[in-house]
Order: C-alpha cells, then structure tokens, then sequence
C-alpha cells in the first residue's frame, strides 16, 4: 500500500464521498468472483484488462499491484482507468495502472520481457517463470511466441549478447563482460555466442584484430558495391558514391580487424551477386558469416524465401514468422541486415505500398524493384 495511501486511512478525509450505492459490476463484461480471485493472487495475466478500485483509500491498482490486499467489501472493479477516475478514484503510485495500454496478452508478454531483462544471471526455467507469472509453462511459452516469435530462452540469449557486445566494444575484458551479461561460465559463453558474433569474444572485444576481412569493390546497378567476406563467407555487403565511403563503412563495422583487398578471390561471388540482383537462378546459395540474434534470423531467413520481384509488408514477414505483433521489429531486423541483396530486406515494405526505410537509401531501394519488377525473369 503507498505511503499516501496509509495516511490517508488515518487522517479524516477532506475528499467527496465516493458513491456508495454504486453496483459492484461497474461492467457488465466483467466477474466480480473471476476479478477478485486475480487480485488475490496478482495475477499479472490480467493487468490491462481490469483494474480493482479501494474505496477506504481512494485508489484504483492493477491486479497485480505489490501492495497490501484490501477487505473485499470495499473492493470494486472496472473495465478501465477512466471509469475509476469518473468515480472519483485517483491512480495507484506505486503499480500506476495507466502505464498498462494495449491488450493483456502483450502486457503480459512486456511484463515478461522486463523480468527476463532483470533476471539474466539467473537459470530463467519455463517452470520458474510460470511460478512468478502465474501460469503453466507451457501456457506461458505459448503466448510469449504468440506475440514475439521466440521462446523465452531465446529472448534472454538476445539480451545476453547484446549486453555482452555492449561490454566488449566499450573495452571490459572478456571475463568482465561475461558476467554483466549473465553468463555463468566461460565454456558457456563460447558456446553460445561464437556463431552469433562471428568470432570468439575476445577477437570481437579487440575489434576482430585477430580476424582477415577480404574485400572488394565494384560497379552495380545502384552504384558502388563493396563485398566483404572472412574465411567463412561473406560478412558484409554495402552501398555507397564511392569507394572511400564503402571502406569507412566496413572499418566502422570491424575497426581493427586486419582489411585486405582481394578483387580475385571473390570475383565469383561478385559476379553472382550482380547476377542476382538481375534475376539470375544461383546454382548454390551465397555462404553467408553474419551475427544474428534468434529473432533476426528468424526474420532473415523469411526475406531470402520472397520470390524475385516480389515484395511482402512489414506485417506478412511477422505474421509470416509467427509475430504478428513484432512488425517494428521486423523493420528494425531489416534495418541491421548487414548483407544488402543477399538477404533481400529491399523487397519488404508498408502495408499501403510506401517503400519504407532502406539501410543505403531510398533511391536505391526503389531501383531495385523496379529492376526486379521489369526483368524478363520475374
């Protein structure tokens, strides 16, 4: 109960009487026993759905407010925040219900995501999330899929790492980081994290010093191409006026990584690439070596299954990949593609038919559709 709250118990009260004779189901789509068993048990499946008004207080909380439970007889309930205002109850500082927008399904799942952000150095089981929330694990997952398109374990591996690379690029040593993180132990960070960075943590701390990027550049339909690849596949793939812009941008990407210019070695990689983006069938796809969170590869792998010439919105890739809610990060996904055309994030835009953004600009986004969509081999 909030500190204002008890005062306000023990002092007399200056306000208007509240309603007295005011039924107890303010609405008719709500269950007073159904209500009051989810206060009791704040439950926070139910936060944004209803909120529970305290007449001795004054107050209105969501289900799941920490505080002290109050007497049941001066307890009622509303669909909404206003209607508690309109009846004269004043917002809880301490849970603030007004914060809860949108539906309960994706309240709960935010509420989830910031436990999970909290909780990172600590075994995150289904079964101890469903403890703290109130659910059955598998209830839990379910609905956390529904809306983001991961699992749990996955969402808080994205948080790891990007908390992890976060620690490395400001210069914490290796262990340091690790354990910022959330990591327990040495062999699980390796583990985990060597095929998302792309290299070993403390390669990736030192700016990939200990890694060789080969590059090259060359002319393209929308202007200078830069290919970059390590001895894994292609790592980079980028756009500019000039030569000089492109290589800025591959040492701002990898900034002390050993950069050696290789026009030979990747002339075929080059050739098939300009082939691609005319329409050309590859006989094997391009080997790609890109750092990734779950959510991003999720959204990836979906753009390099639309069809040459084709285009899908920013709500058909998160429905397609099974988050329907999920579509801004379905743009920020594309926004971070790092191999522009390989992964064909040009092909996803607005649901009215607007481009959207695009990583190298918007000319050349618009080029290349229009390219796609006069070639013979559409």
């Amino acid at each position: 109960m909030t500190t204002n709250a008890i005062l306000a118990m023990n002092r007399p009260s200056t306000m208007p009487a509240l309603q007295t004779n005011m039924p107890t189901r303010v609405s008719c789509g709500l269950n007073d026993d159904l209500c009051w068993n989810a206060v009791i048990a704040r439950d926070r499946t139910h936060d944004g759905e209803f909120v529970f008004a305290v007449s001795s207080t004054g107050v209105y909380c969501r289900p799941s407010c920490p505080a002290r439970r109050p007497r049941r007889e001066n307890v009622k309930f509303f669909s909404r925040t206003d209607e508690a205002e309109q009846a004269g109850y004043r917002a809880c500082l301490r849970c603030r219900p007004k914060s809860v927008i949108g539906n309960g399904q994706s309240d709960v799942v935010k509420a989830l995501c910031r436990y999970i952000e909290l909780h990172l150095d600590e075994p995150l089981t289904l079964a101890a999330l469903g403890e703290e929330f109130h659910q059955s694990p598998f209830h839990l997952q379910r609905r956390f899929k529904a809306v983001l398109g991961i699992s749990p374990r996955e969402y808080a591996d994205s948080c790891r790492l990007r908390l992890l690379k976060r620690s490395l690029q400001a210069g914490d040593n290796v262990t340091r980081a690790m354990y910022d993180a959330g990591y327990g132990s040495s062999s699980r960070l390796y583990e985990r994290t060597s095929s998302q960075l792309g290299m070993t943590p403390d390669k990736y701390r030192r700016g990939a010093i200990a890694a060789t990027i080969r590059y090259t550049c060359a002319d393209s339909p929308i202007g200078r191409m830069l290919i970059a690849a390590t001895e894994r596949g292609i790592c980079a793939i980028q756009f500019a006026g000039s030569d000089d812009e492109l290589l800025e941008g591959l040492k701002h990407e990898f900034p002390f990584a050993t950069r050696k210019p290789d026009d030979g070695g990747l002339k075929s990689w080059t050739k098939a690439l300009l082939g691609q983006m005319q329409g050309a069938i590859l006989d094997t796809a391009l080997p790609l070596d890109i750092r990734a969170t779950a959510f991003q590869r999720r959204v990836w792998t979906y753009l390099q299954s639309i069809p040459f010439g084709k285009t899908r919105s920013y709500s058909q890739v998160a429905k397609a990949i099974r988050a329907p809610a999920a579509c801004r990060a379905v743009a920020r996904a594309c926004a971070t593609n790092p191999v522009a055309v390989a992964i064909p994030c040009h092909r996803v835009v607005r649901e009215d038919g607007n481009l959207g953004g695009y990583r190298w600009g918007m000319d050349r986004k618009k080029n290349l559709l229009d390219m796609e969509a006069a070639s013979p081999t559409r």
